[in-house]
């Protein structure tokens, strides 16, 4: 409630809160994917809640917009009825996404906001995404590898650890720096149960999407937890602290063209690097089991484990949700952009569908085909390059977007083997 007044009291144009209305929106096919040319049919619904039987709310406008990797544009609008949804019929006729947009208002036009905010529905479908490729990566790109791992070898990995008060008295928690190449340290928490015995836990590294702030404090059972910040600062500090560095030092971090041209100065170098030494400190615990080493993370966090899981092979399992920037070079072929750095020659050293090639182990993707930030066209270019994995997953959520997630939803999965 606290993020709608804040809205209202920073957007006055947005029409008082209207409840729980809910936009829903579902394809005619299940499997939210398409043959070129074929009629993809959206019905948008908008509902009183979220639940499937919730009755359709009559006087609304709703706005939409039709934008796609055929760079083609569609809008339109209608008043919405208790008796018809909004359908949409469009198609594309290559390879890649549709993107729907639908914005509710009220009779004066101002959005209708409900406790999540705006009423939006942002979704889509594709066409044949197991063909979708991306531009040629970095003809060097492992030797380039080798070398940023072998100037991480020349740092010895001193460790400091502080014990901090554990949330749980059945985990012991430390604030942990450790050494690392690129001028900053690992910087997180560390957790692990107590008393465990030697060679006895799985270990995992997670890792957090764009910002500048203080990890969270993980723990899991029967599991070393590694949780750290991306960029070696300090954990646990007020909000200022963070602000400062939001609004200084860190402020639009890894989107510097100048810094991206070449792959040794790009902002990703220190931070992936920082990964890899996450990785081994866990390796080094005498209470891991030697085995199990399990990467995860959503947005930037799902970056920085796919570098992981591709760049250490004793990785065993790669969890990632809506991952940041794979595909970056996709622009150049005529695909929706999403939020993130401009495609420069230095960045495909560090796009996470590059990395994907060099993953063996278990890899499972959630991602939104209302995500804009990670644009679906590339987490499928992600997905088609893990051909080398044990096994791959890739769930798409209809109506997710990068910061929302619908409790009910239409899913489309890949699978292999």
């Amino acid at each position: 409630m606290r993020c709608l007044l804040s809205a209202l009291l920073l957007f006055p144009s947005l029409a008082l809160w209207a409840g729980e209305l809910t936009l829903i929106g579902t394809t005619d096919k299940e499997q939210a994917f398409y043959d070129p040319g074929e009629k993809m049919v959206f019905t948008i619904r908008l509902a009183d809640g979220a639940a499937p039987d919730a009755k359709l709310v009559a006087g609304k406008k709703l706005k939409w917009t039709r934008t796609g990797d055929d760079a083609k544009t569609e809008t339109g609008e209608m008043v919405s009825s208790e008796t018809e949804p909004l359908v949409i019929t469009t198609s594309i006729d290559k390879p890649g996404f549709v993107r729907i947009e639908v914005a509710a208002l009220d009779e004066g036009g101002k959005p209708l906001v409900n406790s999540k905010g705006s009423v939006r529905f942002d979704g889509g479908a594709g066409v044949e995404p197991e063909k979708l490729e991306g531009v040629p990566e970095p003809a060097d790109f492992d030797s380039f590898w080798t070398a940023q791992k072998a100037r991480l070898a020349e740092v010895p990995m001193k460790v400091s650890l502080t014990e901090i008060p554990s949330p749980d008295p059945a985990f012991v928690v430390y604030d942990v720096k450790i050494d690392c190449a690129g001028g900053k340290p690992v910087s997180g928490y560390f957790t692990k149960p107590k008393d465990a015995a030697p060679k006895s836990l799985k270990a995992r590294a997670g890792f957090m999407g764009y910002g500048v702030g203080s990890p969270p404090i993980d723990r899991e059972k029967e599991t070393l937890v590694l949780t750290i910040n991306a960029h070696g600062i300090e954990n646990g500090k007020d909000a200022a602290y963070y602000e400062a560095l939001k609004n200084g030092e860190l402020k639009g971090y890894a989107f510097k063209n100048d810094e991206n041209a070449k792959p040794e100065t790009a902002y990703f170098n220190g931070m992936i690097l920082r990964v890899l030494r996450a990785l081994e400190f866990l390796k080094s615990q005498p209470e891991w089991n030697g085995h199990d080493l399990i990467v995860s993370g959503g947005s930037q966090g799902g970056f920085q484990s796919l570098a992981g899981a591709a760049l250490d092979k004793d990785v065993t399992l790669c969890r990632v949700g809506i991952p940041w920037c794979c595909d970056l070079g996709g622009i150049t072929l005529g695909r929706l952009r999403g939020w993130r750095p401009d495609y420069v020659a230095g960045l495909g050293y560090y796009d996470g569908a590059n990395m994907a090639k060099r993953i063996t182990c278990p890899t499972t993707i959630v991602a939104g085909l209302g995500d804009y930030v990670c644009p679906p066209s590339g987490v499928c270019v992600l997905y088609n390059n893990l051909k080398a994995a044990a096994s791959r997953q890739l769930e798409f959520v209809q109506g997710r977007t990068h910061a929302f997630a619908p409790a009910v939803a239409q899913r489309t999965t890949l699978k292999s083997p």
